[in-house]
């Protein structure tokens, strides 16, 4: 119908032309309240934001000659923060002329993501970045 005619039916009984989509060829509208049209708006985008995952990512750091122990350790804090569904940041810091075993870290996370492989799975792979050599897990899907 025409827009004169919209607005005159929206006028008798006493509501507003509200535009749907104006994209459209011929545009959309609906009669209705206009404020309630709103507080629907504002509420529907409340919803699909307390529906969306937040994602948290865990840094887990490590020496290029980190020791058994120690990479035990940390193994199991990664395994905890996999299964609670964040992601894992584990990332090896070179200081001053440890550079230089920047195979050793590569190895240290490659033997990390293969132990966490149940868990997890590579997101990317260690990649050396300045000082620091960085590998993203991300914990596995659900089984149904």
């Amino acid at each position: 119908m025409s827009i004169r005619e919209a607005l005159r039916l929206a006028d008798e009984m006493e509501l507003d032309l509200i535009e749907i989509s104006p994209k459209a060829v011929p545009p959309v509208c609906r009669i209705a309240d206009y404020q309630k049209f709103l507080y629907q708006q504002k509420r529907k985008a409340k919803e699909l934001k307390a529906n969306q995952a937040k994602v948290v990512v865990k840094e887990i750091r490590f020496g290029p000659q980190t020791d058994d122990h120690d990479y035990n350790f940390k193994l199991k804090h990664a395994e905890n923060f996999l299964k609670e569904g964040a992601k894992v940041k584990a990332y090896v810091f070179f200081r001053g002329r440890s550079i230089v075993f920047k195979e050793q870290g590569e190895i240290l996370l490659l033997r990390f993501a293969n132990d966490l492989e149940e868990f997890g799975k590579v997101e990317m792979m260690p990649k050396l970045d300045g000082k620091k050599m960085n590998m993203m897990l991300a914990p596995k899907g659900k089984k149904s």
